[in-house]
C-alpha cells in the first residue's frame, strides 16, 4: 500500500529553496543564519506547524521553537528621543548662547553664539532644519 502526501504549498518550497541556496552560498564552517532567514521559517512554523517546518527547512526544532516562541512575548517600547525642545528666554539681555547637542550614536556637537537674541536662535534652528543651510 503507498501513500499519498499532500502538496508542498508553493510559499514552503520557495522557503526551502531560499535555506538551500543559502546553504551553496554561505561561507565556510558555522555561519549562522541570517535574521531574514530566521523570520520567514518562523512564518512558516506559524502556518504550518514546528515540526513540519523544522523538517522541511533541515532547523533545529528547539532553535525554532525558542524563535516562534520569542516572537510571541510583548516587546518593551524603546524609550522616546526627544523630538521638541522647548527655549525659554532668560530674563534680561542674552550675552552668550551655548548650545550643546549629543546624538545617540554619541556624535557631539557644540555651538556658542555671542549676542544672539531668542528670535536669531529661532531662525537659525528654522533654517537648519528645513534643510536650507
Amino acid at each position: 500500500m503507498r501513500v499519498r502526501t499532500a502538496p508542498m504549498p508553493l510559499a514552503m518550497e520557495r522557503v526551502r529553496q531560499r535555506f538551500e541556496r543559502w546553504r551553496r552560498t554561505r561561507t565556510p564552517g558555522r555561519s549562522p543564519i541570517p535574521d531574514a532567514l530566521w523570520a520567514v521559517a518562523v512564518a512558516l512554523a506559524r502556518q504550518h506547524g514546528l515540526y513540519a517546518t523544522s523538517q522541511l527547512l533541515r532547523l533545529d526544532y528547539t532553535a525554532l521553537k525558542r524563535r516562534l516562541l520569542a516572537g510571541d512575548r510583548p516587546v518593551a517600547p524603546a524609550p522616546a528621543s526627544p523630538t521638541f525642545v522647548e527655549l525659554t528666554p532668560a530674563p534680561g539681555p542674552c550675552t552668550a548662547c551655548v548650545i550643546e547637542i549629543e546624538g545617540p550614536h554619541g556624535g557631539r556637537m557644540r555651538v556658542q553664539l555671542p549676542g544672539v537674541t531668542l528670535p536669531d536662535l529661532v531662525a537659525l534652528t528654522r533654517v537648519v532644519w528645513s534643510g536650507a543651510a
